[in-house]
């Protein structure tokens, strides 16, 4: 065996154990480094303390202290073998192979590989252990009844890591307290919640209580639902309200919205003049939620005033400030203003009379958008038109083959759905709100009269249509060169005054 000059017989094995678990886990876990950095300060204090205890029992009067300063030195050395050894197998080896115990267990098992190394000790030196048994019975049992709070914690802790019904990272619910698991302790679990606050909840509570576990990653599609109410007029058909809900919230990009389950709207119940429905959708992640929430109701609105449907106040609400008549028409000016600006700002409409561009403005309905809505879709058939007056929105195209394509960013001022109001072809990209916007739109009823009455304009904006066909070619032909099968030829100017004609009935 090797033997160290004034050292114990098991202090070169402790030596050499410590040395390649320290290899072996020093890298894996750097997170634990000052943890190591301890144990291996305490490894070297016991080797000293070995070391001491040689160099004393040369003589006779220190002997004996020499003999016990050895023993708990050697214990102490075995104490941090056993401690490596648990790091090794349970944090670097086990995991290697895909297999991961409890934190709480490992530490147990930990501990009894420390209380047998004891027994073990205390048998070399000669302890009866019979008697030591009989002894540590009468006292488990009386620190048993003196800490069941505390064996609650522990063995509560130890049942919530061994099957897995709480896991660090989960978001949990108790009574009206809510957080993320940030750690699982012997005594307790500890909870990040939304204002940043540590919360500590004992693990008997969670063990003997009821907790709620949000978006289960367990779940094939780990989410929370979430419900928003609101309010519309009995006059307005439910089965109105439900499908446009339903289909915008289900196009709309928002962030942390699942798309699966997909949200749905349902009538709830009816008060007085007003039907209440809700909005149920799932969220992603439960961190912000009240800004999922926000953004959906920024879309339910967006959508009902699109669709001329206003949210509903209940019968018996009493209005008691009357606006005059003055102001009403101060404020019918400043809309009409606001919308003839708008009109002049479109090239289509350049050619137009004042007195048409006032007959258009009057015909002009609010259409708002909220981010992520969906203005126009490839493909569709629509024959109206959107003049955004505020807001951001980027246009998208579809090739045949391949992902979609940014053709370009549109602002205030940009019209979007011309080539449809005066001819009824499909919409040629997906417009998408990348802000909230604000538009006018313009139905094909609402330039009918002017057509008919000018049929001659068919071949005024014809020319206007053939360039802005030019440019939406000229945007694709940069996508799609070299690709077979993708045709870019564009009619003339007087191929799309017959259609115009056509779409509006004036041959």
């Amino acid at each position: 065996m090797l033997r160290i000059p004034f050292l114990s017989p098991e202090a070169p094995l402790a030596i050499i154990a410590v040395t390649l678990l320290l290899i072996v886990i020093f890298g894996p876990l750097k997170p634990m480094r000052r943890s190591l950095i301890n144990t291996s300060v305490f490894f070297f204090a016991c080797l000293l303390g070995d070391l001491l205890a040689g160099l004393l029992s040369g003589g006779v009067t220190s002997k004996a202290a020499a003999g016990w300063l050895r023993q708990l030195a050697v214990f102490g050395e075995g104490l941090a073998v056993i401690r490596f050894a648990g790091l090794a197998f349970f944090n670097v080896a086990l995991p290697r192979i895909n297999l991961r115990i409890s934190g709480i267990l490992a530490d147990i098992l930990v501990i009894i590989g420390y209380i047998g190394w004891g027994f073990f000790r205390l048998n070399l030196a000669g302890v009866e252990l019979s008697h030591l048994f009989a002894t540590s019975a009468i006292l488990t049992a009386v620190l048993a009844i003196s800490m069941q709070d505390t064996l609650g914690n522990l063995l509560g802790g130890l049942a919530l890591q061994m099957d897995n019904s709480l896991e660090i990272g989960d978001w949990i619910k108790i009574d009206d307290l809510s957080g993320q698991v940030t750690d699982i302790q012997w005594r307790f679990t500890a909870l990040l919640t939304r204002n940043g606050e540590k919360v500590v909840v004992p693990n008997s509570q969670l063990m003997k209580g009821r907790y709620y576990v949000l978006c289960d990653k367990h779940q094939p599609h780990p989410g929370w639902r979430r419900s928003i109410g609101f309010n519309v007029d009995l006059a307005v058909p439910p089965g109105q309200v439900i499908h446009l809900v339903e289909r915008d919230i289900a196009e709309a990009s928002i962030a942390n919205l699942a798309q699966q389950p997909a949200p749905n709207c349902v009538l709830m119940d009816f008060g007085p003049g007003y039907a209440h429905y809700v909005l149920r959708y799932w969220l992603i992640n439960p961190l912000p939620d009240d800004v999922t929430d926000s953004d959906v109701r920024v879309h339910i609105l967006a959508t009902l005033q699109r669709n001329g449907i206003r949210l509903a106040t209940d019968d018996h609400t009493i209005h008691l400030i009357e606006e005059g008549a003055k102001h009403r028409a101060e404020v019918e000016v400043r809309e009409m203003q606001r919308r003839l600006r708008a009109i002049n700002a479109v090239e289509l409409f350049a050619r137009l009379a004042d007195s048409e561009k006032q007959y258009l403005a009057q015909r002009l309905t609010k259409a708002p958008f909220a981010r992520g809505d969906i203005i126009t879709r490839q493909g569709a058939i629509a024959h109206w038109l959107y003049i955004m007056v505020s807001g951001e929105a980027e246009a998208w195209w579809q090739p045949p083959e391949g992902p979609r394509r940014l053709l370009e960013k549109r602002g205030p001022g940009s019209v979007f759905g011309e080539i449809g109001l005066m001819t009824g072809a499909p919409r040629r990209a997906t417009v998408i709100a990348s802000t909230d916007v604000e538009t006018y739109r313009l139905d094909k009823e609402g330039f009918q009269a002017i057509i008919e009455q000018r049929p001659e304009l068919a071949d005024s904006l014809s020319g206007i249509l053939e360039r802005r066909l030019q440019r939406f070619a000229e945007l694709e032909q940069g996508y799609s060169a070299g690709q077979n099968g993708l045709d870019q030829r564009i009619p003339g100017s007087a191929a799309i005054g017959r259609k115009i004609r056509e779409f509006f009935g004036l041959d």
